[in-house]
Formats: C-alpha cells, structure tokens, sequence
C-alpha cells in the first residue's frame, strides 16, 4: 500500500531566477534553502513556504515562453480557467488571523493582488462579500512575477460528509 504524508514540493518553471528569489525570499519570506546547477545550463531552487513543505523552481535559459489562458491564469482571479494537465493555482496555508497582514505586505511590495479577502462559500456565485456561517475558506490572490496564480488559504471550518455533495462530472455526459 502507498502511504504518502503529504507535498514535498511543487516544481515550477520562472522566467528569472534571480527575480524569482527575490519575490519569494523579500516579499513573501520564504527562505532559499537548497540551489542546485543543472548540467544542461539550468537551475533548480528549493524554497521552504512552511509546515515542512517546499515550493522549487526551474529555470532554462531557453525554456518555451509562458502561454496564458492555457498553461497560466490568463487575468487573475476571476478569468482562472487553465488547460488540462497544467496547474491552475497554489495555496499557500495561513492563519486567518494573518490575512489583513499578508493584504497590507502585498501592497506595500507592489504586488498586484485581491484589494480583500475572499469569502468562499455555496453560493451560486462562489463567494460573498462577507464573512457568515457558510464560509469555509478566506483566501487572497495574487500571481508572482512569472504570472503564477498564488493563494494564501484560511479554512474557516471543519469539513463533514455534507461537504461533499456533487456528482462528479464527466467529459462523456453534461455537467
């Protein structure tokens, strides 16, 4: 039986390694913990983002551009829909209580970014303006240099057996 204890790391691809260091080490203060000189001219480096996880980038001085709309969020956060197979966006764990905080360090960096916190709910819409009962994750967004949709997440609740009421769609039959 497999038994996995969690992510050890997400790897991705940056435009610049040194502009990437230094969002993610200033900005968001996540400590550069491991480098490493790729054979074929490359990098590869270790961030630790907390709670014993890492987030790890490439970088090639040849790699394919980006392309929005399909392997990226095309306009954060609401135009969010991203190709099959890519990654759509990264959560990054936070207390509730550091949200306002996190708001204010974005704005002051410069860093495009949600003006609130984001109630996410049942809604139709997905979300409400304030914060109620039904609230089960406060987040904001914000995209890094290289245009990759972040998300700092604050689970409001507990989740139980009603949390899961949807049918999953298939590709076969309407959703």
């Amino acid at each position: 039986m497999i038994k996995t204890k969690g992510i050890n790391h997400i790897a991705l691809v940056c435009r610049d390694m040194k502009e990437t260091v230094r969002f993610y080490t200033e900005v968001l203060n996540m400590p550069l913990f491991k480098t490493v000189q790729l054979p074929d001219g490359g990098q590869h480096f270790f961030f630790d983002c907390g709670g014993g996880n890492a987030i790890a980038f490439f970088w090639w001085k040849d790699a394919p551009p980006s392309a929005p709309g399909i392997a990226s969020v095309r306009k954060f956060p609401f135009d969010a829909k991203t190709a099959v197979g890519s990654m759509n966006h990264l959560a990054f764990d936070m207390e509730e209580a550091e949200l306002e905080a996190a708001l204010d360090r974005l704005a002051e960096a410069g860093v495009e970014h949600t003006h609130a916190v984001l109630n996410h709910d049942d809604s139709p819409r997905g979300y409400s303006p304030e914060m109620h009962e039904g609230v089960f994750v406060r987040s904001v967004y914000f995209t890094d240099p290289n245009g990759i949709m972040l998300e700092f997440a604050a689970t409001t609740k507990q989740f139980g057996p009603e949390d899961v009421a949807h049918e999953p769609a298939s590709a076969q039959e309407p959703a």
